[in-house]
């Protein structure tokens, strides 16, 4: 498929009820509301394709830079590839999911998340957060640098109530992506997470609610999840 039938296919799909629920948490105009079942039927029609990916992310239209995450194998991007996706400075799922799946695929994914976090864009910022989560999800303990992971948390503790809103949620979930994926820092991950207490995020006129890390962490531990990886983070 080309980028103008999938951009014509996604028109086709589109929900307005979706579109005003997608956008009331931060998706842009042109948003079509396209379900992400239907979504999944086109990413298995395409499978995984580069360059139809790069041109449906250029698009601007939320629907078609979310497939477009989708059916990249983030492992072949280029770092300026990468990086531009992520100086979109998109909020919304693009920001907390699509670029972070496709980073957290590359070798130079953790490498650009430490740079990312260090970002005065609020969302450039979440998704390099974001990105660490999924490497902690995904990558297994003995390729993870524990003692970063260790100043990452407590960097987290120090500045999370002082940060932007959104990023202070991308925090949050990253504490709890480490206590729950990363077994030998979980009981560490419980500790800070019972001195940060409640993050308050304004989450506007949505029904969206921030969790307590270290009862997120508990429940983990009560079903043994604890450092259960996962295969892929796209979803």
């Amino acid at each position: 498929m080309t980028s103008k039938e999938v951009l014509k296919k996604l028109e086709q799909l589109r929900n307005e009820g979706t579109s005003k629920i997608l956008m009331k948490h931060g998706a842009k105009s042109p948003c079509y509301g396209v379900k992400v079942e239907e979504l999944k039927k086109i990413q298995k029609q395409v499978k995984t394709d580069h360059g139809l990916a790069i041109e449906l992310f250029n698009s601007g239209i939320f629907d078609a830079m979310y497939l477009a995450g989708l059916i990249m194998d983030g492992a072949g991007m280029t770092k300026k590839e990468l990086t531009s996706w992520a100086d979109t400075n998109y909020g919304s799922s693009i920001s907390s999911y699509t670029v972070p799946w496709v980073a957290s695929e590359n070798k130079l994914g953790q490498e650009l998340a430490l740079q990312w976090i260090e970002s005065n864009k609020e969302f450039v910022a979440v998704s390099g957060w974001a990105t660490l989560s999924c490497i902690l999800s995904t990558r297994p303990d003995e390729e993870l640098d524990i003692a970063l992971l260790r100043k990452l948390l407590n960097r987290v503790v120090e500045n999370i109530h002082t940060s932007p809103n959104k990023v202070k949620q991308a925090m949050n979930n990253f504490v709890i992506s480490l206590g729950s994926y990363v077994a030998p820092l979980t009981a560490e991950a419980l500790k800070a997470a019972g001195k940060i207490g409640k993050v308050k995020v304004d989450v506007g006129d949505t029904d969206c609610k921030i969790p307590m890390a270290a009862d997120y962490i508990n429940k983990v531990k009560a079903k043994d999840g604890i450092g259960k990886k996962r295969k892929t983070v796209k979803c």
